[in-house]
């Protein structure tokens, strides 16, 4: 993973947002909801039996008579999961140059894409103060983990470890998502990177990953070619992640079939979303990669 040092000082401006502030289990850089032991002053209550006499405010009750105790502020850390979709799928796209105002831009193999994605707000959790943990999901099989670690001195053994990960297969994401929900540690912010192209679904692991307590975000990454495919006549298309193959006729009504059900589909991811209190982000990888992340990401309240 290679960022140039411009890139990376805009992503220490920026933090990870999540709808619901989880208690953390370390202290961080992050405010919290509860009330703790930090300098930060954040409220008065009464007085009750057994609270620490350090913690009434003299001044006050000489006033008013009655005994007061200062709150503060704790600061805690997020738990940040990254979850990569690791299936074959998404080893897909050649490169290509695509024209922007400030130059010419390659589309990127959408693995890579997905691995630069990750390594960006991985950067962001780390140089934050936040608890980063990233996964590769490939199941059945074993899936491979970073961390969990806190602190910016993991930052290149995390972008060393992405740069070496590898597509196999297909990959059940109801199955990988609901086994994270149970063993993936404490709720706090999940992040999926993933194409969603899941014979068996995704629905039923954002509804575990949200029932775990989780603050869920998912990127959908798409590349041009698979919203638009250049393609026509006689074909055999063959599945990446199985092998099997499809004898077929691309011409103008089926070109139009097809975006009629991508646009269903994606409708469709939306609206699961929406329904689990999800926040759902389409990417495709031919959009300039830093656009997305400090301007898109921004946009919709991922980061700040």
């Amino acid at each position: 993973m290679i960022f140039d040092e411009v890139f990376l000082h805009k992503l220490e401006q920026l933090s990870l947002v999540v709808r619901r502030i989880r208690a953390g289990q370390t202290v961080g850089e992050r405010r919290s909801t509860r009330r703790g032991d930090s300098v930060e002053f954040a409220d008065y209550r009464d007085y009750a039996k057994g609270d620490d006499l350090r913690r009434v405010d003299w001044n006050i009750y000489a006033r008013l008579e009655r005994p007061y105790v200062k709150l503060f502020e704790e600061q805690e850390d997020l738990a940040v999961h990254v979850l990569l979709d690791g299936s074959g799928s998404m080893e897909w796209g050649e490169g290509a140059e695509v024209q922007e105002s400030g130059g010419a831009e390659e589309e990127e193999n959408k693995w890579l894409y997905a691995r630069r994605l990750a390594a960006s707000l991985g950067y962001v959790a780390l140089t934050s103060g936040d608890r980063l943990g990233v996964t590769n999901l490939q199941y059945p099989t074993s899936n491979l983990q970073f961390g969990p670690v806190r602190g910016r001195g993991h930052v290149l053994r995390l972008f060393e470890w992405l740069e070496n990960l590898q597509t196999e297969g297909a990959t059940d994401l109801n199955a990988s998502m609901r086994s994270y929900a149970i063993a993936g540690g404490r709720a706090g912010l999940v992040i999926l990177i993933s194409d969603l192209f899941s014979p068996m679904g995704y629905a039923e692991g954002l509804t575990a990953l949200a029932a775990r307590g989780h603050g869920v975000t998912v990127l959908h990454t798409l590349s041009p070619d698979e919203i638009e495919p250049p393609l026509g006549g006689d074909l055999r298309l063959l599945d990446v992640e199985t092998g099997a193959h499809q004898e077929v006729t691309i011409d103008g009504r089926v070109r139009k079939l097809y975006r009629r059900r991508l646009a269903a589909w994606r409708d469709e991811i939306r609206a699961a979303c929406r329904a689990r209190d999800v926040r759902y982000v389409s990417v495709e990888t031919d959009t300039p990669f830093e656009r997305v992340v400090l301007y898109e990401l921004r946009r919709v309240g991922l980061v700040k």
